[in-house]
C-alpha cells in the first residue's frame, strides 16, 4: 500500500473512531497527495543518479564539464526519448533503454542547439522582409495617415481599441519613440515606419489579421509567394512559433506547433509534418527562397551539416531526430549543393 493510501485509511479510522474533528479529517484528505519539494544536486550525485537509470558514462570528467556547461534539468529533455517509457510522460520512472550512452544524449543537445541558431538568422531575414513590405506599402498606399495602422478604416476597430494596452504602451518606452514624442509633442503615435519597427512578429501578425481591405492583406501575401492570405497567416504563424521556441531556448528537434501547418505553395504537407518541425522548416525554406534564393540554397547546406554532423555520431540519433520532426533531412547531398552554390 503506497504512502497515499495509508495516510488517507488511518484519517478515515481515526474519524469514526472520533480521534480527529471533521477539519482535521479533511485536512488530511486534501494534503495526501501533497508531493515535498525536491532538493538541489551536486554532479557527483546527478552522475550516480543516471548511472542508476542505466546511462553509460564513459569519461567522467566530461561528463562533469556538460552538466556544469548544460545543466542536469536542461539535458533531461534530451534524455527522454532514451526512456524505456518514451514516449509516455506520465509515470515515468526515467529508466533507460540498455545501451542509453550519456554521449548521446549530449550529442542531440548540440544538434538541437545549432539548428535552433540556423532557424533563428533565417526567421530574423523573414520578420524583417515581413515588417518591411508592410510597412513600405500601407504607408505608402495610405500617405495621408502616416498612423493607418490605428485607422479604423484601415484596421479593425478591436484591433485600434486594444492597441495602446497590448502594444504602444510598451513601444513608447523605447529611446527612438521617446525623442519622437519628445520633438512632437501633439502627436498621440509615432508614424508607421517608426512604430511597426519596435512591434514584435507577433503584434505584426496580428495587425496583419485585422486589416479590413483583403487587398491589403493579398497584396503582402502575394509578395511572400501566397495567393491565399489564409495560408499566409498560417505560414507566418509557424514561423511565430518556431521563432519563440528559438528565442527561448526550448527544445527545437521535436516542437509541436501552435497551429496545424495547411499545405500550401510551400508544398504538400503531411499530417505528420503539419504539427512538427518538419513541416515549419519546409514553410521556413519557402519563403526566405522568395526574398533571396541564395539565402535558402544557404540555409538547406547548413540544416543537413548540422544532421550529418548527428547521425556521424549515431544511427540510434538520426532515427529520433527523423520520427520527432517527421521528414528526411538529407535533401540532398552537401557535395552536390555546394558544387551547385560554386
Amino acid at each position: 500500500m503506497d504512502h497515499h493510501k495509508s495516510l488517507v485509511n488511518f484519517a478515515t479510522i481515526a474519524f469514526y473512531k472520533e480521534k480527529v474533528t471533521v477539519f482535521e479529517y479533511f485536512f488530511v484528505i486534501l494534503h495526501s497527495n501533497y508531493k515535498i519539494m525536491k532538493k538541489a544536486t551536486t554532479i557527483e550525485e546527478q552522475i550516480k543518479r543516471l548511472r542508476d537509470r542505466n546511462v553509460t558514462i564513459v569519461d567522467e570528467e566530461k561528463a562533469k564539464e556538460n552538466l556544469l556547461d548544460i545543466g542536469y534539468y536542461r539535458l533531461g529533455f534530451y534524455f527522454f526519448p532514451f526512456e524505456v517509457t518514451y514516449p509516455q510522460l506520465k509515470r515515468r520512472d526515467h529508466k533507460m533503454k540498455a545501451g542509453t550512452k550519456f554521449s548521446d544524449a549530449v550529442a542531440l543537445y548540440y544538434f538541437d542547439f545549432d539548428i535552433r541558431n540556423i532557424l533563428m538568422r533565417y526567421i530574423s531575414r523573414i520578420e524583417v522582409a515581413f515588417r518591411t513590405y508592410m510597412t513600405y506599402t500601407l504607408s505608402n498606399r495610405y500617405r495621408e495617415d502616416p498612423c493607418w495602422f490605428v485607422n479604423p478604416n484601415v484596421v479593425d476597430q478591436s484591433f485600434v481599441d486594444s492597441f495602446d494596452s497590448s502594444c504602444y504602451d510598451g513601444i513608447r518606452k523605447n529611446a527612438n519613440i521617446r525623442r519622437h514624442h519628445k520633438h512632437y509633442k501633439d502627436d498621440k503615435y509615432a508614424p508607421a515606419w517608426k512604430t511597426l519597427e519596435h512591434m514584435t512578429l507577433g503584434s505584426m501578425l496580428t495587425l496583419y489579421t485585422n486589416l479590413k481591405s483583403v487587398n491589403d492583406k493579398r497584396d503582402i501575401s502575394l509578395y511572400f509567394g501566397v495567393n491565399q492570405t489564409a495560408v499566409f497567416e498560417n505560414y507566418m504563424e509557424a514561423i511565430r512559433c518556431i521563432r519563440n521556441i528559438c528565442a527561448h531556448g526550448s527544445v527545437l528537434y521535436d516542437a509541436r506547433m501552435y497551429q496545424l501547418i495547411k499545405s500550401g505553395p510551400a508544398g504538400k504537407v503531411t499530417s505528420d509534418e503539419s504539427y512538427s518541425l518538419g513541416g515549419a522548416i519546409k514553410v521556413i525554406s519557402f519563403l526566405i527562397g522568395r526574398i533571396s534564393s541564395n539565402r535558402q540554397h544557404d540555409l538547406i547546406i547548413e540544416l543537413n551539416k548540422a544532421y550529418m554532423t548527428l547521425k556521424n555520431k549515431g544511427a540510434g540519433l538520426q532515427q529520433i531526430v527523423e520520427n520527432a520532426t517527421h521528414m528526411t533531412w538529407e535533401l540532398a547531398s552537401i557535395s552536390q549543393l555546394q558544387a551547385k552554390n560554386d
